[in-house]
């Protein structure tokens, strides 16, 4: 597993610069972290079902209430 991202600085740059992160802080209600770990296992139900086809999901277009969060992605890992 690799932890990526950017900065909040960068988010509107027309070639965004991913970083590799050592560690990441959640601050989330025990509700939202519910509906994370939902996320999460539902992810890796699409991803073993597609295989190899299996791009990428965005949390906020598979859980509602969290539309004006940080964006949070899932990618298969290579």
């Amino acid at each position: 597993m690799k932890l990526t991202g950017y900065s909040v600085e960068d988010q509107d740059a027309e070639d965004i610069r991913f970083i590799q992160l050592a560690e990441i802080s959640l601050a989330a209600s025990p509700a939202e972290l519910r509906r994370m770990a939902t996320f999460f296992n539902n992810a890796a139900d699409t991803m073993e079902r597609m295989g190899d086809t299996y791009d990428h999901e965005h949390l906020s277009d598979r859980q509602p209430g969290f539309d004006d969060s940080p964006h949070f992605v899932v990618f298969r890992a290579t």
